[in-house]
């Protein structure tokens, strides 16, 4: 954990987050990826939930694979995240669509690149524009972040408050800004519990947050799993 300057410069902090995060050697990458597949069963996060997000890691996030393996063979509904079209994103919308994966997503099993031959001429996965694998076969059934029970979130940095750091995008934002507007007019619409995925080394003293900012329900990395903090309101 490293202190964070006041003010904050957000620019500068993400790179610094990001080379953090690219230090991360392979074998550790390895084991924490699968650290995570122990941790969630032990805290039984899969069986509490039937309908779970996930991500496809991409720039050295911490690796969700071996977890959604688990949760594919448990037969949880797992869905993966589809950025809208850059046309959509100009016009304002930002909000992610999620497709449940289909089957028992075989592809999974092997690395990422050896999917190219095996299931992208099958037109299931394509890649978006950052070059993330996205699951869409001709029949995908899309829902929004509000129809899923849980969700599993990457993202640059976090605190013990469950304040979370992300790329800049705002796709998580503008998708789960039900949540904050359930908070501002007392609703109890809840769903889904945020679950923030990262490497320890990822953790901060206070992750600057903005308005429009929802906080994590709890933080998943391969050192353990623990609930967000309340304490400190915004």
């Amino acid at each position: 954990m490293f202190h964070i300057p006041d003010p904050v410069d957000k620019p500068a902090l993400r790179k610094q987050l990001r080379a953090r995060r690219a230090a991360v050697t392979a074998a550790e990458r390895h084991a924490a990826g699968r650290q995570l597949a122990r941790l969630a069963l032990h805290h039984r996060l899969l069986a509490r939930h039937r309908r779970i997000g996930f991500y496809m890691p991409s720039n050295n996030e911490i690796d969700v694979l071996p977890l959604l393996r688990v949760a594919l063979r448990m037969g949880v509904s797992c869905y993966l995240p589809v950025v809208p079209r850059r046309a959509l994103v100009s016009a304002g919308r930002h909000k992610l669509w999620f497709t449940r994966l289909g089957g028992k997503a075989k592809c999974l099993d092997r690395p990422p690149a050896a999917w190219v031959s095996n299931h992208w001429v099958k037109n299931r996965w394509v890649k978006n524009r950052y070059g993330i694998p996205e699951y869409l076969p001709r029949a995908a059934r899309r829902v929004r972040a509000r129809q899923l029970d849980l969700l599993f979130m990457p993202l640059l940095g976090f605190d013990s408050q469950g304040w979370r750091i992300g790329m800049g995008g705002g796709y998580y934002d503008a998708s789960l800004a039900h949540l904050r507007e359930s908070n501002t007019r007392r609703q109890h619409w809840r769903r889904p519990h945020l679950i923030g995925v990262a490497f320890s080394v990822q953790e901060i003293e206070r992750a600057p947050n903005d308005p429009w900012d929802v906080r994590l329900d709890g933080i998943l990395t391969e050192r353990g799993y623990r609930r967000a903090s309340r304490s400190r309101m915004p």
